[in-house]
């Protein structure tokens, strides 16, 4: 008989089947370790016994992870968040250490380490396809959970690049690296990921970004996406990461169809008028990334515009190219530059400079809006001292820490109730660029 395993299964507070209980067993178990009451292991030694484990080849849980027998309530409707630690800016991955177990394994069924696991079967992506996937998710704002899924995924930070990276259902921190190939900090590009998963204590830290872009010519930032609280987001990163920054490492989706480091280039095809492809999006997301941000009131998404073409003609020109050199058609060169970060980013403008720059319109300040006067907005809160909640500089994405820094310049004022929100208006937009 194969070794028995257990599998990552999310507890419903309220589910008695045998696999929730072991969850919430194994959770209890290291709250009694916290709290100095040794190992926590005679409090549920007894309570372990009627667990039941799973042989290797037996599927508890599919891709919509379905609890055992016992329990007929659909877990759409029954699941709850678990907590998360308070001490982190958000993503914390499923518990891992159930007493007497070897460990929780991925709710998916495409391996397991028994005698007859088998290599997983992974699907052929692009670079471009992956980022392309997690755009998906940040434009739909999905909220983060740890029990909750969406297109077959958890919508934690694992669930996250497992829906990125195509797989047959939802990873976790500790067997993400089956799915990939480690590689050097200087290697990475779009679609690859930083990983720091804690074994001792996996609700503590382990967390997992889909790496974008450099952010710097030095390596020392980057652009990434990440499930985080409240939903997903794209924003600058210091590397490896806001916390246990020089544990994280670099890896690459194992089956990546490039097979390389550089994405190469999709072709003149891809772009221009009527031009709809997962190209355009990374094209635009790369732009962003290089202070492109301000040709975009929307997006960047997958249908080619006119903010794609002024955003591509900017960069071009920044390079000192003109003419048809710079015509806001991508070419092999431009993509180059900006599939490996070279070349010299976007000159902002003079928005702001010497005068109260024109008020851009309430619309102009919401998730995933991105722009010059977003970028404008930051830099001034924080000249006026109100950059409390910017872990990395103010970037042209809108971002909850713009939220929070504009809330707290609005309550300097004496505002409060929806005068004190953390969206500017026509009246914090003047006294702020007074």
């Amino acid at each position: 008989m194969s070794t028995p395993m257990f599998y990552d299964v999310p507890s419903a507070e309220g589910c008695q089947c045998p696999a929730c209980s072991a969850v919430r067993l194994a959770r209890n178990v290291r709250r009694l370790r916290r709290a100095g009451l040794g190992d926590g292991r005679a409090h549920g030694r007894a309570q372990l016994r009627p667990v039941v484990t799973v042989a290797a080849g037996t599927v508890l849980a599919g891709t919509g992870v379905a609890h055992a027998a016992q329990s007929s309530t659909p877990p759409s409707t029954t699941f709850a968040d678990l907590p998360g630690p308070s001490d982190l800016p958000g993503p914390t991955d499923l518990p891992t250490d159930l007493p007497g177990s070897a460990g929780l394994r991925s709710a998916a069924a495409w391996t397991m380490r028994g005698d007859d696991a088998g290599p997983p079967v992974l699907t052929e992506l692009t670079r471009a396809e992956i980022v392309s996937r997690a755009a998906r998710w940040l434009n739909s704002r999905v909220p983060y959970s740890r029990s909750h899924f969406r297109d077959g995924y958890r919508t934690d930070c694992s669930g996250f690049i497992s829906m990125a990276w195509g797989l047959d259902g939802s990873a976790w921190t500790g067997n993400l690296t089956d799915f990939a190939v480690p590689i050097a900090k200087d290697d990475l590009a779009a679609g690859d990921i930083l990983l720091f998963h804690n074994p001792a204590d996996p609700e503590r830290g382990s967390h997992v970004v889909l790496f974008d872009h450099w952010a710097d010519r030095s390596h020392t930032s980057y652009v990434g996406y990440e499930q985080s609280r409240p939903h997903t987001l794209r924003r600058t990163i210091p590397y490896g990461y806001f916390t246990h920054g020089t544990e994280y490492r670099a890896y690459r989706y194992r089956n990546l169809a490039s097979g390389i480091s550089e994405l190469p280039f999709p072709g003149a095809e891809s772009f221009g008028p009527g031009a709809s492809n997962s190209s355009v999006t990374l094209l635009g997301s790369m732009l962003v990334g290089r202070g492109g941000g301000r040709f975009y009131t929307e997006g960047p998404g997958p249908e080619w515009g006119d903010a794609d073409r002024a955003a591509t003609q900017a960069f071009q020109q920044a390079q000192g190219w003109r003419d048809a050199e710079a015509d806001g058609l991508p070419g092999p060169h431009t993509w180059r530059l900006l599939i490996n970060g070279g070349g010299r980013d976007i000159p902002g403008d003079a928005l702001g400079a010497g005068r109260t720059p024109d008020f851009p319109g309430v619309d102009s300040f919401a998730p995933g809006r991105s722009g010059s006067h977003v970028l404008a907005l930051g830099r001034q809160l924080t000249t006026r001292g109100y950059d409390s909640h910017y872990r990395v500089g103010p970037d042209p994405i809108w971002t909850e820490a713009d939220r929070l820094n504009v809330q707290d310049f609005q309550r300097a004022q004496g505002w409060r109730g929806t005068e004190a929100d953390g969206y500017p208006g026509p009246d914090t937009w003047t006294r702020l660029f007074e």
